[in-house]
């Protein structure tokens, strides 16, 4: 279908919904059209959400608008996201509602692709500090110790004690742990024990002492775990 001299972009759109194959009649006209406003609607009216391609788009307001109305997830669409948004304040502004939503379900998973994000671009810590603060917790997959440690390294300069409380409530919780996990867990905490940070180790040498002592274990093995919290305990300054 030819677009009428006479049609405004979108009037046009508007009687390409009545289309089975709309989208992909709009990709064929809007995806790559030299008019900056015309790449604009399309990425706002787009039915799937804006097309990956859209979020790199040169103009940074369609760039902008593709990254608000993508449905790629969050660390494809930063890494997507034209440079020229992430490189200016005023221009995150725009995307900060957005960001702050990808952040939420960032820190709500194993701080894989957090991590990622974090340091390809950095610029974005005080969102994710905000939301491991702030954000609350939906699912169950927790980040692990060392996940952890690496996040508070990154966040050095915003660390505090909520940041820390944060990032803890986002560990596994022991409490449910049978004695081969939790003798498991030590026995990786101690290898990795250089590596992880001061507040993460002292948590779990706490956590692990109170369980041992609810747990009621037999002596020999409250003895096998207790040597590895002693470990834990000589790389906690």
């Amino acid at each position: 279908m030819e677009m009428s001299s006479t049609l405004t972009y979108r009037e046009h759109i508007e009687i390409l919904k009545d289309n089975l194959d709309f989208e992909e009649q709009g990709d064929s006209i809007y995806l790559n059209h030299e008019d900056d406003e015309a790449r604009l609607l399309w990425a706002f009216h787009r039915p799937s959400g804006s097309h990956p391609h859209q979020v790199g788009d040169r103009n940074t307001d369609v760039a902008i608008m593709a990254f608000n109305h993508s449905r790629l997830g969050a660390l494809e669409r930063f890494k997507r996201l034209n440079s020229a948004v992430i490189d200016d304040p005023d221009l995150r502004r725009h995307i900060r509602n957005r960001s702050r939503m990808l952040f939420r379900a960032l820190v709500d998973n194993d701080f894989v692709e957090l991590l990622e994000v974090l340091t390809l671009f950095p610029v974005f810590i005080d969102q994710a500090c905000d939301q491991m603060i702030n954000g609350r917790i939906w699912n169950e997959n927790y980040a692990t110790a060392f996940r952890a440690s690496q996040f508070l390294e990154i966040a050095e300069t915003y660390i505090n004690d909520k940041l820390i409380e944060g990032v803890i409530r986002r560990l596994k919780p022991i409490n449910t742990y049978s004695y081969d996990e939790a003798k498991d867990l030590l026995v990786e905490l101690s290898t990795q024990a250089q590596k992880l940070h001061e507040s993460i180790k002292g948590h779990y040498v706490i956590e692990f002492e109170k369980w041992i002592e609810r747990e009621k274990l037999h002596p020999l093995q409250a003895i096998v775990l207790q040597k590895q919290i002693t470990h834990l305990k000589d790389f906690h300054v």
